[in-house]
């Protein structure tokens, strides 16, 4: 299974960090955000990753490189100034995350978050039933989204109005090729339309992730996730 990292975003509610340096590299217990992501995805046994950019994107790929000295082979996916949305960056990036031109699931992981959820269950997750476009990684409604954004039925993820025990997309799933087909190559697109379409379908499924989960989406929330990390830095556990 591939896997793409979202990193393309202007980071606004971040400035003037983000003014001249692209959201995923700010700092968090002595490391880039995004490094924590690709540390766990090697950890977790992928070895293909996608990492979109527009905003400060060669900053990125100075830092980063070809992903060589995490053991992984790190592809760029270019898009223009202002992005093209989460949906229309995935599907900028299909042929990079599915260069077979098959189905296969690939994993898609928000750039501005930090989650201990276990990468590795990523393959395990997508394999039945194989009609479902999608599975979502859910969590506590934090306090700065109190009313969460779906319902979780068992394993079903679920768009229910005004419904009571919604949970937050945690910003991380796991997606085949076909949720993007109706999606023009180069436009800007939406992520949450699609997964309603499928939700009403009944082709989304997803889990509840108890444990440690942050939007890192604030300067304050930046600074306290850098202090909690410094202090006890987490082990990073292979499969």
């Amino acid at each position: 299974m591939r896997a793409m990292i979202l990193a393309a975003g202007r980071g606004e509610r971040m400035r003037p960090l983000t003014d001249f340096l692209p959201k995923p590299l700010l700092s968090v217990g002595g490391k880039p955000l995004i490094v924590w992501h690709l540390e766990r995805l090697a950890a977790a046994g992928f070895k293909d990753i996608v990492i979109n950019h527009a905003h400060l994107g060669q900053k990125l790929i100075a830092a980063l490189g070809d992903g060589d000295r995490w053991g992984l082979r790190i592809q760029w996916s270019a898009e223009p100034e202002g992005a093209l949305e989460t949906a229309g960056g995935i599907a900028k990036a299909m042929t990079l995350l599915n260069p077979d031109n098959e189905n296969a699931p690939f994993l898609v992981i928000n750039g501005d978050i930090y989650c201990d959820w276990n990468l590795a269950l990523a393959t395990q997750r997508m394999s039945q039933p194989k009609d479902d476009l999608a599975y979502l990684v859910m969590v506590p409604n934090p306090e700065h989204h109190p009313n969460g954004d779906f319902v979780l039925n068992g394993d079903r993820v679920q768009d229910v109005e005004q419904a009571a025990g919604k949970l937050t997309f945690a910003g991380i799933g796991i997606y085949r090729p076909a949720l993007f087909t109706g999606v023009e190559r180069g436009k800007p697109a939406k992520l949450a339309p699609l997964l309603r379409e499928a939700m009403h379908n009944g082709h989304v499924s997803g889990e509840c992730h108890p444990r440690r989960w942050e939007d890192v989406g604030t300067p304050e929330r930046l600074a306290a996730l850098d202090v909690e990390l410094t202090i006890k830095p987490p082990v990073i556990q292979t499969p």
